[in-house]
C-alpha cells in the first residue's frame, strides 16, 4: 500500500527525522510547518524531484491551516493515509514564573494543535474508512517533566489522554491513534533547552546513559503507521531510555 502522510513541525528537528523515515520507507511525505519557507526548503533536501513530497505551510494553532493542508494533501495526491502531530512549542520556563499568558501559549500550540490535528485528520480518515494518526507526547507528560516547563509537561500530559479519546472514537472506522512518549532525545530541542553545562550530567541520569536516537521514533511511527498495526490503538509507546516504567 503506498501510503501518504503529513507531519505537523516537520522542517527541522525530530519532526524532520520522522518525515525521512516514513519517505525512506516509501510514503509520499507532506511537510507542513509554521515556516512555509522552511517547510520548501526541507522537502527539496528530502526529494529533489519533488514527485514525493509536498511543503504547506501550518500553524497548528489555527483549525484553518489543517483543512487547508488537508485540502492541498489531497489535491496532490488524492489521498491522507497517515498523520503525525508533531509540532510543540517547548519552554523551560520555572513554574512559578509562567504568566497566564505563555501558559496558554504553550497549551494551544501542543495541546490544541494535536486536538484539532485529530479532529480534522481523524474525520477525513473515519470517512475513508482508514488511518493511521501518531501523536507525539513526551516523558514530562508522564512524570511531571524535569527539564522543561510545567505548560509543555500539561500540554503532552494531555496528549496521552486525548490519545485515548480519539482511539476509542475512531476505532471502528478503521482508524488507530497512538501517542509515542520519547524521553530526552540527542534533537535541536534537547539541546536547545538543556544547557550545556547540565547536560552530561542529565545523561548520567539516564539508565541506558545515552540520548536517545530521533530515527528510532521515526522508525516506530513507520511501524505504527502500517495497514498491518491495525490492533494497536489507543496507547503510549515509551522510548525514554529507563527514566520512566511502568
Amino acid at each position: 500500500m503506498n501510503q501518504i502522510a503529513l507531519v505537523t513541525g516537520a522542517a527541522q528537528g525530530l519532526g524532520n527525522a520522522i518525515a525521512r523515515r516514513l519517505f525512506a520507507a516509501g510514503h509520499a511525505v507532506v511537510l507542513s510547518d509554521l515556516s512555509l519557507e522552511r517547510a520548501q526548503a526541507a522537502a527539496a533536501e528530502l526529494d529533489p524531484s519533488g514527485e514525493r513530497v509536498l511543503a504547506v505551510k501550518l500553524d497548528v494553532a489555527a483549525k484553518a491551516d489543517f483543512e487547508a493542508a488537508l485540502a492541498a494533501t489531497l489535491a496532490r495526491f488524492g489521498a491522507l493515509h497517515v498523520a503525525v502531530n508533531n509540532a510543540a512549542m517547548t519552554l523551560a520556563t520555572p513554574v512559578m514564573q509562567i504568566s497566564p499568558e505563555e501558559f496558554d501559549r504553550v497549551l494551544s500550540t501542543n495541546c490544541r494543535g494535536t486536538f484539532v490535528g485529530c479532529q480534522v485528520f481523524g474525520a477525513h480518515m473515519a470517512a475513508a474508512g482508514y488511518g493511521r494518526l501518531v501523536n507525539l507526547a513526551s516523558l514530562a507528560g508522564q512524570n511531571g517533566g524535569t527539564s522543561t516547563g510545567a505548560h509543555y509537561a500539561a500540554s503532552k500530559g494531555a496528549i496521552v489522554t486525548l490519545t485515548k479519546i480519539f482511539a476509542r472514537e475512531l476505532a471502528a472506522s478503521g482508524v488507530t491513534v497512538n501517542a509515542i512518549a520519547p524521553g530526552p532525545i540527542d534533537s535541536p530541542m534537547v539541546h536547545a533547552v538543556v544547557p550545556a553545562d547540565r547536560l552530561e550530567s542529565l545523561i548520567q541520569n539516564i539508565p541506558v546513559k545515552r540520548l536517545g536516537d530521533a530515527d528510532f521514533i521515526g522508525d516506530l511511527v513507520v511501524q505504527l503507521a502500517r495497514p498491518e498495526a491495525y490492533f494497536a490503538t489507543g496507547a503510549t509507546w515509551d522510548v525514554n531510555g529507563g527514566l520512566y516504567l511502568r
